[in-house]
């Protein structure tokens, strides 16, 4: 048999009316004994911590709760409108006021829409400065076949989220002597500074990069919300393979389907 645990307790020894020092076995010191409980009135056990039960039960109940209040967050005028005889007049209105409201703020926030073609000497300007107010993300691009899909999908995302700056230009004319083996680099400005610097696409999805990859940048670097309505749903992507104006040949590899006259 295994040895129980001793603990030590002060008690008088009748035949020299000394208080010495006994080893006293305990079998379980957390189970519910009457011996458990005198030990404990005396200190010599500590006292048994509350159950997390009631604490693990009160935060589901709260969780459950908090979902049940915001199960509205991240639906959209349309879904909204849809569930007008499932909830409450009020309740809804209270969201569809919130959705007007964010959409409202988007709209004046949406000031740019296109790439921005840098040139050296604007640079600090258009970029570094600029971030200060918001996310600026950086295209170094050049010739490579990487380099002319992110374009492709850099002019997506700019027509699509329209409150952010996007900006390219020749990695050789912002950096001497850049190599073109590192292009396309990716560079997410904020605050002047730069966040994130992303050579080449394979920590992306290298020539599989569709929008819903430069979407999870946006949201990785905070540069977009994550409940941002402009975000592609699961369905989109299943309907047309996330690949807008974006075909995958027989190789796997990506074929841009865009004005070729661009790459004139």
């Amino acid at each position: 048999m295994p040895e129980l645990p001793l603990y030590q307790i002060h008690t008088t020894i009748n035949f020299n009316k000394m208080d010495m020092p006994v080893n006293v076995p305990i079998d379980d010191p957390n189970a519910d004994t009457e011996w458990n409980d005198i030990l404990r009135k005396h200190g010599v056990i500590p006292e048994k911590p509350p159950s997390p039960t009631p604490m693990i039960e009160e935060a589901m109940l709260h969780a459950r709760e908090l979902a049940h209040e915001n199960r509205l967050e991240g639906k959209d005028l349309d879904e909204l409108d849809e569930l007008e005889d499932e909830e409450e007049e009020g309740f809804l209105a209270i969201y569809k006021q919130k959705r007007l409201a964010e959409l409202s703020a988007l709209s004046q926030k949406s000031v740019h829409g296109h790439v921005y073609h840098l040139q050296k000497p604007d640079y600090s300007r258009d970029v570094t400065e600029a971030s200060k107010e918001s996310a600026v993300l950086v295209n170094m691009t050049s010739s490579n076949a990487e380099s002319r899909l992110l374009s492709v999908l850099w002019r997506q995302a700019a027509e699509k989220f329209a409150d952010i700056k996007f900006c390219e230009i020749a990695a050789d004319m912002c950096i001497e002597g850049y190599p073109d083996a590192n292009c396309p680099t990716i560079l997410v400005y904020k605050n002047e500074d730069i966040a994130e610097q992303i050579v080449r696409l394979g920590r992306l999805r290298g020539m599989d990069t569709r929008l819903d990859d430069i979407e999870k940048l946006l949201v990785r670097v905070d540069a977009v919300k994550s409940t941002d309505q402009r975000l592609r749903s699961a369905d989109e992507d299943d309907e047309n393979g996330g690949r807008s104006r974006i075909k995958t040949g027989n190789s796997s590899k990506a074929k841009v389907e865009d004005d070729e006259d661009d790459w004139d």
